[in-house]
């Protein structure tokens, strides 16, 4: 909700001193985060010092589906051993193919991290050159804090009524009094688009007194 990012590098040390094992959930580093969108593990050059890596296709990549990567001793035990796997169906060829090329996309076509970051770096600075609280935001991820719950659906409601849709994160999702409208980035977004979402803020930002 804040687009921080969890400190790795000092969780695998501590972990590495007590003997214990580091589960990643990567689902929104995979595409973002590390050297042409390879995750946090990479972002913090841990390769090989955590255990187990889960990631998600349904964001980043846009399809659908998940994996879970470790030691070929930990996929058997999973392949044999996890309730879900068993009784779950497989993924039809067409969604694996998808999540593939995916993949493919990533490894082949770089830009699109780059404008991913460049859309990112662009909308954070101008969201807070407007006024606005940005949080603790690392990441495309980016929460447009507010306060109030009642405010927050506000100015939801009245970005979609200028052509933003973005939705407001209110108590029990976030504490109480850390309302926010959560914001993604998304590389295919061009300069124009980031400058009318701004615009949307920046309107109902001041009708709102919250710049």
């Amino acid at each position: 909700m804040d687009g921080d990012i969890a400190p790795l590098d000092q969780i695998s040390k501590t972990a590495g001193e007590h003997g214990a094992m580091v589960y990643v959930d990567d689902a929104h580093g995979d595409g973002v985060l590390g050297e042409g969108g390879r995750g946090i593990v990479n972002h913090f050059h841990l390769e090989g010092k955590v255990h187990v890596e889960m990631g998600t296709f349904s964001k980043a990549f846009g399809v659908v589906g998940g994996s879970i990567a470790g030691s070929k001793d930990l996929v058997s035990f999973a392949l044999n051993k996890s309730r879900t796997w068993l009784l779950s169906g497989s993924a039809p060829p067409a969604t694996a193919a998808a999540c593939i090329a995916a993949l493919d996309v990533l490894e082949q076509e770089p830009q699109h991290v780059q404008k991913l970051w460049d859309n990112t770096n662009y909308f954070k600075k101008q969201l807070q050159s407007l006024g606005f609280d940005t949080g603790l935001s690392q990441t495309p991820i980016t929460p447009v804090m507010v306060g109030e719950s009642a405010k927050a659906k506000r100015l939801s409601e009245m970005l979609f009524e200028q052509g933003v849709f973005a939705l407001p994160i209110v108590f029990p999702m976030v504490a109480k009094d850390k309302a926010r409208i959560r914001t993604m980035m998304n590389a295919g977004l061009s300069r124009e688009d980031l400058d009318f979402a701004l615009n949307a803020f920046e309107k109902a930002g001041k009708e709102l007194q919250i710049i």
